[in-house]
């Protein structure tokens, strides 16, 4: 495998663990040249999973971008790279669990599985990702689910 940071096709794998019940590996790798940790994935090809848009267009999963938004909603927040990883491979495991007979699933699952964790980690970031999947259009609404927060505790369903 090409290490990403100075090109080496050298590496050693440091810890392998198998993901969504046999069906991936995820591997650790070391860079035998500079040092550099990563990590790959090993998965069988098959037929791509897809998720359904609210508008009732289907694109394929896209990782990156489950990726991304976790972590923006994370950002500045005490959470480390392999912590943000951990929580987006969960989140994926879950999907591709989900979606293994119909191979699709929805957008607003996805979107409620991340507030899930988020909400049990990290409040503020609960906060963030929230104002973004349920299109938050002033401070009133940042008011109503922070309220909320005080009252009953994050495990509350925004509305």
């Amino acid at each position: 495998m090409r290490c990403p940071h100075c090109g080496t096709i050298e590496d050693k794998v440091i810890e392998s663990r198998s993901l969504a019940n046999g069906d991936a590996v995820r591997r650790r790798r070391e860079c035998i040249s500079c040092g550099y940790r990563f990590t790959s994935y090993e998965k069988i090809e098959e037929r791509q999973f897809m998720v359904i848009k609210k508008d009732s267009r289907r694109e394929p999963f896209d990782r990156e971008k489950l990726e991304r938004g976790v972590v923006r909603a994370l950002e500045k927040r005490p959470f480390s790279q392999m912590q943000i990883e951990n929580l987006v491979n969960e989140i994926e495991d879950e999907t591709v669990i989900l979606s293994k007979d119909s191979r699709e699933i929805s957008t607003s699952i996805i979107g409620d599985m991340v507030l899930e964790r988020l909400g049990k980690i990290d409040k503020v970031a609960y906060i963030r990702f929230a104002s973004v999947y349920k299109h938050f259009n002033d401070l009133d609404e940042f008011m109503t689910v922070i309220d909320e927060i005080k009252k009953n505790g994050v495990d509350q369903q925004i509305s």
